[in-house]
């Protein structure tokens, strides 16, 4: 039988190789801030809190982080803890998409013989994909790099409706579920259906070919579609509507 050291042992070498790049937040109430969290376990009658490093910390005497390819620099914004009624809301509550500001650009990639620069610029507020980049600790502030492709459009508000999707991505207004069986039987939550079709808002430029050039998408705003179950990113905007926004790719029909 193990002792408790070496069970305090085994608990603390797991937490050391876990990987928690990308996260925002834990699912159990913790919050994951500039590149920490904490991992909660329990320990006899009580619970026990273990702060984990999530980022790479870079030594403050390297002032400048240049970005290399296709590569951008972002400084993650503040995720809202608090509703407009000042009310401390649950990790599972907040609703602001994960985003931030790029900082530095990297030079662009190559695409056949082709020299392709970012359509990124600094200054730039995007949103990115959830788990996507590597979070770096740089002059004390959480920051994020990141591919171009890993970011899914520009947004220069907190309003997911405004957002300008990039290369092949889609927004999607996500249609309301049925709230009631064919028989009228009410159902919860957990019961209904999880929602495959929805409204398109905009849509990106189309994604890179092997010559360079960009394919248009076969989606255009307006259309009604039936999309993938489990793809993309889900965002619930300040007034209460699902969005989702996807690859082109994981769209299935256009309905009409």
């Amino acid at each position: 039988m193990a002792t408790a050291a070496q069970l305090g042992s085994a608990v603390s070498s797991h937490l050391k190789i876990a990987s928690f790049q990308g996260l925002r937040a834990a699912t159990n109430g913790s919050v994951l801030q500039s590149g920490s969290m904490h991992a909660f376990f329990p320990a006899s009658n009580s619970r026990r809190c273990l702060p984990i490093k999530a980022a790479t910390s870079v030594a403050p005497k390297f002032t400048t982080l240049k970005p290399l390819g296709d590569r951008v620099l972002v400084k993650i914004q503040t995720v809202e803890e608090k509703s407009a009624g000042g009310i401390l809301l649950p990790t599972t509550a907040q609703t602001k998409p994960q985003g931030g500001v790029v900082v530095a650009v990297g030079e662009g990639k190559t695409v056949g013989d082709k020299k392709i620069d970012l359509s990124l610029k600094t200054g730039s507020q995007i949103v990115y994909s959830k788990y996507a980049g590597t979070e770096v600790e740089f002059k004390g502030e959480g920051h994020l790099l990141l591919k171009e492709e890993d970011v899914v459009g520009l947004l220069s508000g907190d309003d997911i409706k405004e957002l300008q999707p990039l290369n092949d991505r889609v927004l999607i207004q996500v249609s309301e579920t049925e709230s009631k069986t064919a028989g009228g039987v009410l159902l919860t939550e957990s019961a209904k259906e999880k929602p495959v079709i929805g409204t398109v808002i905009a849509a990106g430029p189309g994604a890179l070919g092997e010559d360079g050039e960009r394919k248009p998408l076969e989606v255009t705003p307006g259309n009604t579609v039936l999309y993938s179950k489990y793809a993309g990113n889900e965002f619930k905007n300040k007034d209460g509507v699902q969005y989702v926004v996807l690859r082109a790719s994981d769209v299935l029909a256009i309905l009409s």
